[in-house]
């Protein structure tokens, strides 16, 4: 069992950013991925960012070039640094943790934190 705990979340008006992190214990032998998801509400949970134990990313495309997704696999840690946000970024976000990247992105038998909640104002 893998525990994630993240932090980072609150209150930005639009244009402003936010860092979230996410630290991983337990049975992190097991994955080699880490990334987040969000969920806004009524809707589903989507992928937006994830990274590789060796540094592959993969990224939603609304994301790309205000989001980066870095992590420090000495501290089991992932983060994600998002700069230029909008009020349609606001969403309860989630670290997620799995055994490869694809497994990460499709959703396959991720590992979920308790999520952190990112509002924007306009």
């Amino acid at each position: 069992q893998v525990q994630l705990v993240e932090s980072g979340g609150g209150l930005v008006q639009a244009g402003g950013s936010l860092r979230l992190s996410c630290a991983a214990s337990g049975s992190i032998f097991s994955i080699d991925a880490m990334g987040w998801y969000r969920q806004a509400p009524g809707k589903q949970r989507d992928f937006i960012a994830g990274i590789s134990r060796g540094g592959t990313t993969n990224y939603l495309d609304s994301v790309k070039g205000r989001f980066t997704i870095s992590r420090d696999n000495a501290k089991n840690t992932v983060y994600l640094q998002m700069n230029s946000l909008k009020p349609e970024d606001t969403a309860v976000y989630y670290c997620a943790a799995a055994r490869s990247l694809w497994n990460l992105v499709h959703g396959v038998r991720n590992n979920w934190g308790q999520g952190t909640q990112v509002t924007v104002s306009s």
